[in-house]
């Protein structure tokens, strides 16, 4: 059942890894595997927090390399729940290489999931709604309304297409 109303805030994680030689291909870099499979397993604590529950991803829907992460990098990875219909959510995540010399952060990934919360029997459940507070959060509540309607549309014309096929 749907709790109280919970801000972004309240959701977020972050997680941090060291790039190791068996996370990388031959020329250095990290697998888009890996940091795919690190950015889900954040995401979905995201989700799981805000929600209470159990939950399950129901899509990647859009993830974008922005910076190379090579071997020997440390990669912090931070997750917070952007959008909540009804029992799915929007999780955010960015991935920074630190350089720990400059001591600088540097976006090499981001990603947009979308999360299903779910029950003991594994049944789509009311999610909590979010309450954006800060700009910053209502800026990415804002922007993940839009994609969502972007998905939706897109949905229906690729449906409308394949009916006449």
């Amino acid at each position: 059942m749907a709790e109280s109303i919970k801000n972004p805030a309240q959701s977020a994680v972050e997680t941090r890894y060291l790039v190791m030689p068996q996370h990388a291909n031959p020329f250095g870099t990290a697998f888009g595997g890996v940091i795919m499979g690190w950015i889900d397993m954040i995401a979905s604590m995201a989700a799981q927090k805000h929600c209470g529950t159990e939950v399950v991803t129901a899509g990647i829907d859009s993830m974008s390399f922005e910076q190379p992460v090579r071997i020997g990098d440390q990669v912090v990875l931070r997750a917070c729940v952007n959008y909540v219909s009804r029992t799915s959510m929007e999780v955010g995540v960015k991935v920074l290489r630190e350089d720990l010399i400059s001591n600088q952060s540097i976006l090499a990934t981001k990603a947009y999931l979308t999360f299903v919360a779910i029950d003991t029997n594994h049944k789509p459940i009311p999610a909590p709604p979010l309450n954006p507070q800060t700009e910053d959060e209502k800026r990415r509540a804002n922007n993940a309304a839009l994609r969502v309607k972007a998905r939706k549309l897109l949905r229906q014309q690729v449906k409308t297409r394949i009916g006449k096929q």
